[in-house]
């Protein structure tokens, strides 16, 4: 094994102190009042107001930050839960099965990643949920992502990679249906790939603004929404804004301790299997 030299040691720590003093600053900011906000040179350590700044932030009427806390944890976790399914179940049949029009479909989906579907599909998406009767409600901005291109793209790779054919043939010759060879046998060495796909599923939906913006009402959204309804036209409240950024990205620290180890073992085992 090659030891890193102390050039890259040095690199890498100024990697991660360039990376983490954003992130840092926004929690500082949070303890902190406007018109430290404004001060120069800016204030680098924590102050005492984080309390407070909480409660102004959950008192907010035009934010309901609440409200989108709750509405994106809602979406965040049903999208999460049903790209993760859904991309284990078609990777598995695009990896091992064999049924005609396979590579045509495969294709298909790879060609809807190259496309730009939701930017180029907001009118007629947002008029099908005018006609659905579902504006303002969540299910608006659950259900055109319940399933991911990009998701069963990959979960075919990784299981091409991590489900070798013989042990699905050995598993059918013992008499095992389709269903009992994808619960007992491709689950369980799907799991680290799937623990990636979650994390970056949770992260793109928890930080969804346009389309939540165009379909839900005010009173009724999720938090990159009740953010930017943070910014009023008599000014902005910096403090409020980086008190609300900082709530609302707790959320993925929180996946990430829960699932990191998952995480950064189905990336490594992907490292070595390319």
């Amino acid at each position: 094994m090659t030891k890193a030299t102390v050039l890259t040691r040095a690199g890498l720590a100024v990697a991660l102190v360039l990376s983490a003093f954003p992130i840092y600053y926004m929690f500082v900011m949070a303890t902190r009042s406007n018109e430290d906000a404004l001060d120069t040179p800016p204030p680098l350590l924590p102050g005492g107001l984080l309390g407070e700044n909480v409660r102004r932030l959950l008192a907010a009427e035009d934010a309901h930050f609440l409200t989108g806390l709750v509405n994106s944890a809602i979406v965040a976790g049903t999208v999460t839960a049903s790209v993760v399914a859904i991309s284990t179940l078609a990777g598995f049949a695009f990896a091992r099965l064999r049924f005609p029009g396979a590579r045509a479909l495969l294709g298909l989906i790879l060609v809807t990643m190259m496309v730009p579907l939701q930017q180029m599909g907001v009118v007629p998406l947002y008029e099908l949920m005018v006609a659905l009767g579902w504006t303002g409600q969540l299910q608006a901005v659950i259900l055109p992502f319940l399933v991911n291109g990009f998701g069963v793209f990959m979960m075919t790779q990784y299981a091409t990679q991590a489900v070798p054919g013989e042990l699905v043939e050995a598993a059918r010759v013992d008499g095992a249906a389709t269903l009992g060879i994808y619960w007992r046998v491709v689950l369980p060495a799907l799991r680290p790939g799937m623990a990636v796909l979650a994390l970056l599923v949770f992260m793109q939906t928890w930080n969804e603004f346009l389309w939540p913006l165009i379909v839900l009402d005010p009173d009724n959204p999720v938090v990159q929404t009740s953010i930017a309804a943070l910014n009023s036209a008599h000014g902005t409240d910096y403090v409020m804004v980086f008190t609300g950024t900082a709530a609302s990205v707790l959320p993925l620290f929180v996946v990430f301790v829960l699932f990191g180890r998952q995480i950064v073992g189905g990336l490594m085992e992907g490292a070595v299997k390319a």
